[in-house]
């Protein structure tokens, strides 16, 4: 007789214990009783729930963060590359999250992977390369629209890494290099340019001021005599001394 009563015993303790339920500041509990939902799911902190009648289902409302595994996409200017990411996501109604899809973490890895080749499909590589945060927020959009009747909040997409092709990179290279020479060869012609206007402007002056040759030539003089010892033969213009010429005659 004692070991049936403590048989009965341990099998209530255990139905009591099954009906106690503890769930964290970040959970909720989705409760099924009879197959039926209930409105409001279960807050956090200590709850009770009717054995084998009630049904609990944890969901976790925190952000989720999920790599999207690489999808090869084939761009609008055809060209295969591989593409991964990453979305970031919660949920926020328990309720759908759980009654609406069946595995809500399955469905929103497998419609960011398809919505990823889609939204890349029409994009050229060179604005997959240059725009990212367009096609980011273009990929959140659409995601967060299809996964709000599960009630999911996507609220993020970021675009990881683009993974080109071994010919795809050495064009891109030479294309590189070939527009640094450009931009080499437009800086040496404005230089050249911008030495020849200012050779101009000098002429200009020399012309309209005869003494400012002389000046320059009596500079390069006293520079060649500094620079070297040995004797230095210049033709010097008459008109170097017209000036001393004009003033003896007046004397």
């Amino acid at each position: 007789m004692l070991p049936s009563f403590t048989f009965v015993i341990i099998i209530v303790a255990a139905v009591l214990f099954s009906a106690i339920k503890i769930l964290n500041e970040y959970e909720r509990g989705v409760i099924f009783r009879l197959g039926r939902l209930k409105p409001e799911p279960k807050g956090p902190g200590l709850r009770l729930i009717i054995p084998v009648v009630d049904r609990m289902i944890r969901v976790s409302l925190r952000l989720v963060t999920m790599d999207v595994p690489p999808q090869d996409v084939i761009t609008r200017d055809n060209v295969s590359v591989k593409v991964n990411a990453v979305i970031y996501f919660r949920v926020i109604d328990p309720n759908k999250a759980i009654v609406d899809v069946e595995n809500f973490l399955y469905a929103t890895s497998q419609l960011a992977q398809t919505t990823l080749r889609s939204v890349l499909g029409e994009t050229e590589l060179d604005e997959l390369l240059a725009d990212r945060e367009k096609i980011n927020h273009k990929l959140q959009q659409i995601l967060d629209e299809h996964t709000d009747p599960w009630g999911i909040k996507v609220s993020a997409v970021e675009v990881k890494h683009v993974d080109l092709p071994q010919e795809m990179q050495r064009a891109m290279a030479k294309q590189a290099e070939a527009e640094r020479e450009r931009r080499a060869k437009v800086i040496n012609a404005e230089g050249e340019f911008q030495a020849a206007q200012k050779l101009a402007d000098a002429a200009t002056i020399i012309g309209d001021h005869p003494m400012a040759l002389q000046m320059r030539y009596l500079q390069t003089l006293t520079e060649v005599a500094s620079e070297n010892n040995s004797t230095t033969i210049f033709p010097i213009p008459i008109d170097l001394f017209s000036p001393f010429l004009k003033q003896d005659k007046k004397s």
